[in-house]
């Protein structure tokens, strides 16, 4: 697996970054969102560079052009319900692409124990296209695993791509066991440490509570 880490250089990405952490920033609701969704279009940006490209004569009042245009066969997916603004920073770079939606939570045994529950699941025909994976919080791995897991059924993309806001180092290594070693991992930074509860640390807290008001 191939893995892109974006703030390694310095960007106005870090100023997203550093925003959606702050615990006085976050908690403005639109803002985080707002801040998650251009992260997703830098990194989307960042992964179009890596893509295959179609060349087409483009139309002008006074004559024709000939452009480079991103191939066409992409779909976005995305983990319900953190993954939403993540999604929509992505898809307002590849406004044409198919789209993809799975529930998947951690439904716990104990304190500490859980296991991963997909319960919903809304994707098209896979085959030979460009999967983009969208889920802000890679943690643990486990859940990212489960649903490509369910995704399996609908058919073998010819290339995976993994976009995420914040990685642990001990994510990153649990889904590499479990991708196709071509897989690209997109993240935006990454912390090196969870704790007992599986959550990242120092991380920005929940991040589907954080853009959607609190759950149950």
């Amino acid at each position: 697996m191939k893995v892109t880490i974006l703030d390694s250089e310095s960007s106005v990405l870090n100023k997203f970054i550093g925003e959606i952490r702050d615990v006085t920033i976050q908690k403005d609701a639109m803002r985080f969102r707002r801040n998650i969704e251009r992260i997703g279009e830098i990194i989307t940006y960042e992964l179009s560079k890596t893509l295959e490209f179609n060349s087409v004569n483009v139309a002008t009042p006074l004559g024709t052009k000939r452009v480079q245009t991103p191939q066409k066969d992409i779909v976005i997916c995305s983990i319900l319900r953190a993954g939403l603004p993540l999604h929509n920073g992505i898809l307002n770079y590849f406004d044409d692409a198919e789209n993809a939606f799975i529930s998947a939570y951690r439904k716990y045994i104990s304190e500490n124990e859980f296991e991963i529950k997909v319960e919903y699941f809304a994707s098209p025909d896979l085959t030979n296209k460009v999967l983009i994976l969208a889920d802000p919080m890679l943690a643990t791995g486990r859940s990212l695993v489960s649903v490509y897991e369910g995704l399996k059924q609908n058919g073998t993309p010819k290339e995976i791509h993994i976009a995420c806001v914040i990685a642990s180092t001990e994510g990153i290594d649990y889904i590499k066991n479990y991708f196709p070693e071509n897989t690209k991992l997109w993240v935006a930074t990454v912390d090196d440490k969870l704790n007992e509860h599986g959550y990242i640390v120092p991380g920005l807290g929940d991040a589907g509570d954080l853009a959607f008001g609190k759950k149950l």
